[in-house]
């Protein structure tokens, strides 16, 4: 991303939370619009049960004085990533603040976005930076454990996008195909053989 782009769509599925939040964190400060989806396929390095347990202990963190106050914590994957990325930045100030506005995250992938070119940051990957063999956890499986209900409705909808997307490819490599057959027919054809020679003297 070393250009300015309108809005950049990243796919977060397979990227390390971590690494991709300081990524995007430094991005929006700039002034990059960016939006993030399926945030619930993105990554974080260690097994299942040692996740669980760091995210149990944070769970108990509160205000003594007045809970209502917050900590809050938050269970859906984007949240989560939101609150990682958050850290990374001054939201306090009106530069933090307006950074966090050029920021949208969704889990899933919303219709307005389906059919946009979607990013991968390759410094972020995990098959790139953790090393082969380690243990990594998959944030949508840390949510549902810890009080997040969706992850049923969100595969269902995933499912339904992928096969009407596989439809779509497929209707459009069929007109590809009928265009390609069409060419070569004309090629091979000899009354249009002569009317194609003139045809291209003229520059067409």
């Amino acid at each position: 991303m070393s250009t300015f782009e309108k809005v950049v769509v990243i796919d977060g599925k397979g990227h390390l939370l971590g690494r991709l939040a300081s990524i995007v964190a430094k991005q929006i400060l700039s002034g990059q619009r960016i939006v993030i989806v399926r945030a619930e396929e993105i990554n974080v390095s260690g097994s299942f049960f040692r996740n669980k347990i760091k995210y149990h202990n944070y769970l108990r963190k509160r205000m003594i004085v007045n809970p209502a106050r917050g900590p809050f914590h938050f269970r859906a994957p984007s949240r989560i990533f939101y609150k990682a990325l958050r850290g990374m930045i001054p939201h306090k100030t009106s530069r933090g603040a307006a950074a966090l506005d050029r920021l949208k995250i969704f889990e899933g992938i919303p219709p307005e976005y389906a059919r946009q070119k979607r990013m991968v940051i390759p410094d972020a990957l995990r098959v790139i930076r953790l090393k082969p063999g380690r243990k990594y956890t998959t944030i949508s499986r840390l949510s549902s454990e810890v009080g997040w209900k969706y992850e049923g409705i969100v595969k269902k909808l995933e499912d339904k996008r992928k096969e009407r997307s596989n439809q779509y490819y497929l209707a459009k490599k069929r007109i590809i195909n009928l265009k390609a057959k069409a060419i070569k027919s004309k090629e091979s054809d000899k009354d249009l053989k002569k009317i194609n020679e003139k045809l291209a003297a003229y520059g067409h």
